[in-house]
């Protein structure tokens, strides 16, 4: 009998059990038309689930197309996908619907997140306002990215970081909604972000 071979009778060991990724909840938010739909889209592991409609001519009114003008579709819902970071941590995404007509459908929607990334068109950065104002009051940690449309933004980090009024802690980045690699580094800032504040 060699030494690897088990002895007579005895039982070999049981295989190493294997544990399911930890999920993890994280928000995508911003104003109407800033991205979540297609930052959701471009990293998702899963046919993404959307809530999109038709926008309305009454819509259409109520809504600024002006920055985006071949927009047709908003979301009235949320946007859901999913993205394995490693074998031991799953991120499950929700994206906000962007009108404050559906604010009402933040509380449950941000319930149980880690964090949240804000999405932002510096074009127009007073519509933010109202998720970055959220995701303080509730004290969620956060992220600010600037989506870059048409390859750029309008104003520099530090520009963006003063009118958005966010303090040194809150992390502000530039990235490209459509470009899988550029949304997974946004996202692994918040990621990291929410595992400093639990270490604290």
């Amino acid at each position: 009998m060699t030494t690897t071979e088990p002895a007579a009778g005895a039982s070999a060991a049981p295989p190493p059990t294997v544990r399911p990724p930890l999920p993890v909840k994280m928000v995508i938010a911003g104003g109407f038309g800033v991205g979540k739909t297609t930052t959701v889209g471009a990293i998702s592991e899963i046919e993404p689930l959307t809530t999109e409609a038709a926008i309305t001519e009454v819509a259409a009114g109520v809504d600024d197309l002006t920055h985006t003008p071949r927009k047709t579709t908003t979301t009235v819902a949320m946007d859901f996908g999913c993205l394995t970071i490693d074998p031991t941590l799953k991120l499950y995404l929700f994206g906000t619907p962007g009108q404050e007509r559906f604010g009402f459908m933040w509380d449950d929607i941000v319930e149980g997140a880690v964090g949240g990334l804000v999405i932002v068109d510096t074009r127009r950065l007073d519509d933010c306002y109202a998720a970055v104002d959220y995701f303080e009051h509730k004290g969620i940690p956060f992220a600010v990215a600037a989506n870059a449309f048409d390859g750029k933004v309008e104003h520099t980090l530090e520009e963006i970081r003063w009118a958005l009024d966010v303090t040194d802690g809150v992390p502000v980045v530039v990235f490209d909604a459509r470009e899988r690699g550029s949304v997974r580094d946004a996202l692994l800032v918040v990621l990291e972000l929410a595992l400093a504040r639990t270490e604290n």
